[in-house]
């Protein structure tokens, strides 16, 4: 499996990296991202030395709603038989160790929600189910933040966008893995290292292969565009100055913490 990152160089300038197979502590620089056909610098670095950065840069992040099973019976309700999705804008993106703001003038509650992320590699629109394997270039973690009691707060008209969409609120890294086996792997959410979130994510409902297909009838998919598959049971809120950790084995773990 290849892992890529987006860092911060010691010069301050940012590159994008491949984590050496045969040495998970070396990164080998390229000069862009990893579905970009990028070739390498010839620059290497120690991984632990690095800051991290969001290791895509999304134009959208496109955030599934209800594609669980167990979520679904939660809630009481149908399993949809299209993907339910809404947009976050590019500007909500946060990495490895950024803070979650708090929107200016929200007092209420927000929550973290634990996801596996589908990162596309070529541009796609109106893509066949067997062909959508080929577009998608590799999976990262994301937290999805929400300020919930933005989404109803106008009862004409529900916010999604406004409650999902905020500075901060689309936090995905700390890599994008290639080759990965979803079908076997669990999401586990900490919140100040207390378990509150651990679902297997073979209880999808879409795949991620039908997931590219789908929203590819309704929108171009764009080569660094983010698809956040969506949560299972244990969504809860975040007090400010906590400590957030959304983990997937063979991916890593996304630390972010609550600022207000």
């Amino acid at each position: 499996m290849q892992t890529w990152i987006r860092f911060r160089r010691p010069d301050g300038d940012t590159a994008y990296g491949r984590i050496d197979d045969a040495d998970a502590d070396r990164v080998i620089e390229y000069d862009g991202p990893g579905y970009a056909d990028p070739r390498p610098t010839g620059n290497t670095y120690t991984y632990g030395a690095l800051e991290l950065l969001a290791p895509c840069q999304p134009g959208k992040i496109v955030a599934l709603w209800n594609n669980f099973h167990a979520l679904a019976a939660r809630l009481e309700k149908s399993v949809p038989v299209h993907p339910l999705f809404l947009l976050k804008p590019a500007s909500s993106l946060a990495g490895p160790g950024d803070a979650i703001v708090r929107p200016s003038g929200y007092t209420g509650k927000i929550a973290y929600e634990g996801e596996l992320g589908i990162v596309i590699g070529r541009e796609c629109r109106n893509v066949a189910l067997s062909a959508a394997a080929s577009h998608i270039f590799g999976y990262t973690i994301v937290n999805d933040v929400t300020a919930g009691e933005l989404l109803n707060a106008d009862p004409n008209f529900p916010q999604w966008t406004r409650a999902k969409g905020s500075d901060t609120f689309g936090c995905i890294g700390p890599a994008i893995v290639r080759d990965f086996d979803w079908r076997a792997a669990s999401v586990v959410t900490r919140l100040d290292g207390v378990e509150r979130q651990n679902y297997p994510l073979s209880d999808i409902v879409f795949s991620p292969e039908e997931q590219v297909s789908r929203l590819s009838q309704d929108m171009t998919l764009m080569p660094g565009d983010v698809i956040a598959v969506g949560t299972s049971i244990g969504v809860g809120s975040m007090k400010d100055g906590a400590v957030v950790e959304v983990s997937i084995r063979g991916i890593g773990a996304l630390v972010n913490h609550m600022r207000g």
